[in-house]
């Protein structure tokens, strides 16, 4: 919260001379919000902007003027589709326009922060809007010209020729810098030949109308705990998440994404690693605190944590034993 900037509220009589004249009368309301905090991070950006930020303009009809405060022009590009899709208006970085003094901005109604955010992530509090999270689903299938709606429906694998030609389409999250598929390329070759799927490799891009697109054809998504399973808003319904939890995050990983998938209509798998498939077993002992203690190394700080679990971490997926994470994914899509 250090990088969230505090705004005041002071009631004057109108006839007060420190109340500057209007050089800006807008007709419109407006809505004042912050890009600080995590905004950078992907899934914080969701969690704490861009859902609350919904449920707070969506009533508006597109009719509100959105003020960014702590502006950051890469976020606000990045979340560009969805702030035009909730206003007619350009997002105002009210912070230059108050440096500057050129502007005194007058509304005659302006919501003073975001609702809506829930107890829980990637989720909306009912008591503050009337929007559900497939709500906001829909929206951004509309927002980013979604086509797929539903995940495939599979049929028995006996059930006819054309049954047996189905090829449900899988996506892994690759990673380039900490908690990556060492073996990612085996992992598409297991899904691809043996099980039947379409498989795509993809990073998330900058580009996030472009990723996802890619996210919504596919039927299932693969990808090590982080940020970038956040791009399960854009998976059709009914379609299937597995989350691959490295050693020391299984804490929270089911709260993180889990408890989330259940609001977007998806279902949700966890695969949790086994130590011999971190590659953290060749930099500690087995019986290391960082396999049976993950509480303990936190107690050394969130640095030491983060750089250990988080940053210090890869994953060669056991293939025999992630196999039966695989197919029960394509049961799902069955039922």
């Amino acid at each position: 919260m250090a990088s969230v900037r505090q705004w005041s509220i002071r009631l004057v009589p109108e006839s007060n001379p420190s109340v500057p004249n209007c050089t800006r009368v807008h007709e419109s309301p407006g809505v004042l919000f912050s890009l600080g905090g995590f905004s950078l991070n992907f899934f914080h950006a969701f969690t704490d902007v861009i859902v609350p930020l919904f449920a707070t303009a969506r009533p508006f009809n597109r009719d509100a003027e959105l003020l960014a405060t702590d502006y950051q022009p890469w976020v606000a590009s990045v979340h560009k589709i969805v702030t035009q899709a909730l206003s007619r208006y350009n997002v105002v970085n009210i912070d230059d326009e108050q440096k500057s003094g050129r502007e005194t901005h007058c509304f005659s109604s302006l919501t003073l922060g975001l609702k809506g955010r829930g107890q829980t992530e990637l989720s909306i509090n009912s008591s503050e809007s009337n929007y559900r999270m497939r709500d906001f689903q829909q929206f951004l299938k509309t927002a980013y010209n979604l086509k797929k709606t539903t995940a495939i429906k599979l049929q028995r694998p006996a059930a006819s020729a054309a049954a047996a030609r189905q090829k449900p389409r899988l996506l892994i999250i690759s990673r380039m810098h900490s908690r990556t598929f060492t073996n990612v390329g085996q992992i598409a070759k297991l899904c691809r030949d043996e099980l039947g799927y379409e498989v795509t490799v993809a990073e998330p891009y900058e580009d996030t109308s472009r990723y996802a697109r890619v996210v919504n054809s596919c039927d299932v998504m693969v990808g090590v705990h982080g940020a970038g399973l956040t791009n399960m808003v854009f998976l059709p319904e009914k379609a299937v998440v597995i989350q691959v939890v490295p050693v020391g995050l299984d804490r929270d990983s089911a709260a993180l994404f889990g408890e989330p998938a259940g609001g977007l209509g998806v279902s949700y798998l966890e695969y949790k690693i086994g130590k011999e498939e971190s590659s953290l077993i060749d930099k500690f002992p087995a019986d290391d605190d960082v396999f049976e203690k993950p509480w303990v190394v936190e107690k050394r700080g969130v640095k030491v944590f983060r750089s250990i679990y988080f940053d210090g971490q890869n994953v060669t997926l056991d293939l025999a034993r992630f196999r039966p994470t695989l197919l029960k994914a394509l049961e799902l899509l069955r039922q």
